[in-house]
């Protein structure tokens, strides 16, 4: 147990021998300090964080995710990450380290994914919180806390399961979720794999209920927006096509340029000449 001030970190790593299809490897919960970072560097097994409160960024495959109050992120084993708590408003957050030859199918079942390796606001949060509680009042040596802590993860586990697509209901309210969130954000590199992950659905049924909803998809509905937008940058004011790119969340202004010539038939800077200058 560290300790500075309101700052701690509490961390258990299990010695016993492990269980061959899943076994708790590590535990903790840390309050941590402003700007504290772990990384880049690689695990080699699966580790889930809950963030308790607070902010923080998450770094993997060369995209940042950030993260606040109710979100989750699974480093993979054999990845290069890094994460870092906000310098004004640090993250507190519970984690759970696990291996073991049944570790892959389940997290295959589940809402993570290599690509998408974050959800945002679960809302199996405060019972994903308790069973990580539990693990860690379970934590000892003897081959009886194993099983108790194993039995805990497996309970975790099962809340964050993919549910059929043919369980899942229609619920206009993840569409309504998914679209303030898009509306919200798409000025950041976001992607549709963050919108489902925010709205807590897999990517199959947004895509599913974004077509009966409103007859377009998630991905169609973004590139929309950020073309919509481009457009008005352009017409109003005189950020450079570089800046307006990054200002619609492409970060790549070739990619833009690209995507707004197919979107308009148009150049962004052809696009621009024509509203200032019409023939």
């Amino acid at each position: 147990m560290e300790n500075t001030g309101e700052h701690y970190k509490f961390s258990n790593k299990v010695r016993e021998k492990s269980l061959v299809s899943l076994s708790v490897y590590n535990v903790g919960h840390q309050r941590c300090t402003p700007g504290y970072t772990w990384g880049p560097g690689m695990r080699d097994h699966y580790l889930i964080h809950y963030v308790i409160s607070g902010k923080g960024t998450y770094t993997v495959h060369g995209r940042t995710h950030e993260l606040y109050p109710g979100d989750a992120f699974l480093i993979f084993p054999d990845t290069e990450v890094s994460y870092r708590a906000d310098l004004h408003d640090p993250w507190e957050y519970r984690w759970v380290g696990f291996q073991g030859s049944d570790a892959a199918s389940i997290i295959g079942s589940s809402d993570f994914t290599p690509a998408g390796p974050v959800l945002h606001h679960i809302s199996c949060g405060d019972a994903l919180c308790e069973h990580l509680t539990r693990i860690n009042k379970a934590y000892g040596n003897s081959f009886s806390n194993a099983i108790e802590m194993t039995g805990e993860l497996y309970l975790c586990l099962n809340l964050l399961i993919t549910k059929s697509p043919e369980s899942e209901s229609d619920d206009p309210a993840t569409v309504r979720r998914a679209l303030s969130y898009i509306d919200a954000r798409y000025s950041y590199a976001i992607t549709v794999e963050d919108v489902a992950g925010y709205a807590a659905v897999s990517r199959s049924t947004l895509y599913r209920q974004f077509m009966k909803t409103i007859g377009i998809s998630p991905k169609q509905y973004l590139d929309e927006l950020r073309m919509r937008r481009a457009c008005r940058l352009l017409e109003d004011t005189d950020l450079t096509v570089s800046a307006i790119s990054v200002s619609v969340g492409i970060p790549n202004s070739l990619y833009f340029s690209r995507a707004f010539h197919k979107a308009t038939g148009l150049t962004p800077t052809a696009y621009r000449s024509g509203k200032r200058n019409p023939s």
